[in-house]
């Protein structure tokens, strides 16, 4: 044994250097390095907005952006239900990372700036800043992607409208219940109850006219986004003058004229798996004040058009998580090495990051394809096909997700599964794109729905097919099937076609993605992504690639 005499230093020797680690990946410009977005922006209509998109991908790619996305998600938002004297307050506190992010996510138009400046190109402009702030901090685009969709359902009732949507279109940001009157404001939800779930019919909250526009609600609300927003659209059963009216879709305002708070009483926060930057809350309604949007009994008809875009965000928000685990996966795959070689030169690994680049690619061309189909320019064809393609999108893209988010998580080792890296985030957030605004059976069944009510959305999304039609002859016969299994469902009855739904919706959705490949991704992306995905000798997990196969220029370009 060594003894020391008091007072005596002891020198100590380091155990061991740290080596063999990537850098941190940060201060890198997360657009400029994403080829596939860059160029699926151009071939959009959207060209014009690279600039203001490469300043973008600078901020949300520096150090500083990057250390807030994660402070958020590490303090999560608080409830103070009440004051020290005990009035209510009904207020969520968050700390001062989320709101930076979302201050820098207004700034530069990922909510509304596709409604504020309606140029060609604006809605795919639009959904590429999205998916820049999207990927790297996943929580805030919940109210910014409300507020974006909420424009639909807000503008064609001006009792509302007038006052409400040029906040919509400001980009600052103020976080504030105040008295004083707000130059922007942000949009939430508040739409499922305990015991309806998605069946939004079966809610019972009752709202009863006041006169006018205006009616007194009653009831709760099991799931309510961004608690902290302005003004919340609601659905409510309405009776005037003693009379239903049926469901009807309400615009519900945290702050009365003259700095009264409406009643919106906060039960409790929900602790989420992921999304955890963004406050979901338990609300109740007791002679809380609502507008009317729409026809009242027609809620439904309302929320349609401002449901479909919010479906579409889920779709962008989901590339934009499977960029970031592919930029997090080849990052660290570039500067590890293990048995001699750096990974990224492994074929086994070569392979799986092939494998999720292309799927991310394919994601990304879908996304920006159906915001294409939202420009204010769109065509009837572009509407028809918007009608389907969303919710087949929706349905196969924000699946493949979790799934992706796993793969890209194991490419990094340990270090993937813990949180100082941000992959395991990622897993636990990709699951919420899939769930919101429907899950897979809602979504799969509201595209049956989308056959019956709208056949002209299957001749435009046939039509849709036929532009890559004898570029490959495994899609060719791929879209043959899909097309015939269509065919037979929309004669079928309803219990034959729910059973098929999911089956219909998947063949569909590699068909559209495959064929947005071949016209605007390298060849060899996607030659790969078709062989990968409707081959004979496809596999059932990422990294199984057709024999042959190029995996580092694939690699190379992500």
């Amino acid at each position: 044994m060594t003894t020391f005499s008091r007072g005596q230093r002891v020198i100590g020797a380091a155990t061991h250097y740290v080596e063999n680690q990537p850098p941190w990946r940060v201060d890198v410009n997360e657009y400029a390095l994403n080829a596939p977005l860059v160029a699926a922006v151009d071939a959009f209509g959207a060209g014009w907005a690279d600039e203001s998109l490469r300043d973008v991908g600078a901020r949300v790619g520096s150090a500083d952006f990057q250390r807030d996305a994660e402070l958020a998600n590490v303090h999560t938002p608080t409830l103070q239900a009440h004051d020290r004297w005990g009035f209510r307050l009904d207020e969520v506190e968050y700390d001062p990372s989320y709101h930076r992010v979302i201050a820098e996510a207004l700034a530069h138009g990922a909510h509304t700036s596709a409604w504020a400046d309606p140029r060609p190109g604006a809605h795919v402009a639009r959904a590429a800043t999205f998916m820049l702030f999207a990927q790297v901090e996943p929580g805030h685009a919940c109210p910014v992607s409300m507020t974006h969709a909420a424009v639909a359902s807000i503008a064609d009732s001006p009792w509302v409208a007038d006052e409400w949507l040029p906040r919509l279109l400001a980009r600052e940001y103020d976080p504030r219940l105040t008295t004083e009157q707000k130059s922007s404001a942000l949009i939430g939800m508040a739409m499922t109850e305990k015991q309806g779930g998605s069946d939004v019919r079966a809610g019972t909250t009752l709202g009863v006219s006041m006169g006018g526009h205006a009616y007194q609600l009653t009831g709760h609300k099991w799931f309510c986004s961004a608690p902290m927003s302005d003004g919340f659209l609601v659905l409510a059963q309405t009776h005037r003058g003693g009379k239903d009216e049926g469901l009807s879709c309400l615009f519900v305002p945290r702050m009365l004229p003259h700095g009264m708070r409406n009643v919106f009483r906060l039960q409790r926060l929900k602790d989420k798996l992921g999304n955890r930057s963004n406050a979901s809350a338990e609300v109740e309604f007791d002679g809380t004040v609502g507008f009317v949007l729409g026809e009242p009994g027609r809620g439904v008809r309302t929320i349609i058009e401002m449901v479909q875009r919010t479906r579409l965000d889920c779709v962008l928000g989901t590339a934009a998580g499977m960029r970031q685990s592919v930029a997090e996966a080849v990052w660290h795959a570039r500067g590890r090495e293990a048995f001699g070689a750096l990974l990224v030169d492994q074929p086994a690994m070569t392979g799986v990051l092939a494998d999720l680049a292309v799927d991310t690619e394919a994601a990304t061309l879908t996304g920006l394809r159906l915001a294409q189909l939202f420009e204010a320019e769109a065509s009837d064809r572009d509407v028809a096909l918007r009608r389907l393609a969303t919710p087949i999108s929706k349905y196969w893209v924000c699946k493949r997700g979790p799934q992706h988010a796993y793969e890209a998580l194991e490419c990094l080792g340990g270090n993937g599964y813990t949180e100082g890296f941000p992959l395991a985030r990622r897993y636990r957030e990709q699951p919420v794109m899939a769930i919101w605004e429907g899950s897979g059976n809602v979504i799969a069944l509201d595209v049956l729905r989308a056959l019956t009510r709208d056949p002209d959305s299957a001749d435009a999304f046939a039509d849709e097919l036929t532009v890559t039609a004898g570029a490959s002859a495994l899609l060719d016969r791929h879209v043959e099937r899909a097309l015939g299994l269509l065919t037979s469902l929309r004669g079928a009855d309803a219990g034959e076609a729910q059973s098929q739904a999911r089956r219909l919706t998947e063949s569909l959705a590699v068909a559209f993605q495959a064929s947005l490949m071949l016209r605007h991704a390298p060849s060899l992306d996607a030659e790969v992504f078709i062989a990968a995905r409707l081959g004979e000798d496809r596999g059932s997990q990422y990294g199984v690639l057709p024999v042959g196969t190029d995996a580092a220029a694939i690699v190379a370009r992500h």
